[in-house]
């Protein structure tokens, strides 16, 4: 993934089971708890390229949000708060090399931003 690419949609869902049934069933989505991810099933599209989370509705999931890899959450943070966005929430490890953070643009709206490790050097 390249800066500016959409990496993960969050759905936000009252009942994740049922959930779970309908976007299997509509779109043909894999959907599947991972290790540590407990109680927030990921779902993968089957271009396998698209995917994202059923996120419980509530605790900051209220609607849908999209989040997009950069290069640094640093550096976008302070360029997006500079043009008018306010942080929502601030950098956070996910794991030991990727993170995420939230920001609401200048018309409210809530994106994410992840920024993680991908490539490794295997010299």
């Amino acid at each position: 993934m390249a800066h500016g690419d959409i990496t993960h949609i969050d759905i936000p869902v009252s009942d994740l089971a049922k959930a779970t049934e309908f976007y299997s069933a509509l779109f043909g989505w894999q959907i599947a708890e991972l290790p540590g991810f407990e109680g927030y099933p990921m779902w993968r599209a089957p271009n396998q390229i698209s995917g994202g989370g059923l996120a419980p509705r509530g605790e900051g999931f209220t609607q849908p949000r999209s989040y997009v890899e950069v290069d640094s959450i640093d550096a976008t943070v302070a360029q997006a708060t500079a043009t008018g966005a306010e942080v929502l929430m601030a950098k956070s490890p996910i794991t030991e090399t990727s993170w995420w953070a939230v920001i609401a643009d200048p018309d409210g709206n809530s994106i994410g931003l992840y920024e993680g490790v991908t490539d490794t050097d295997d010299s």
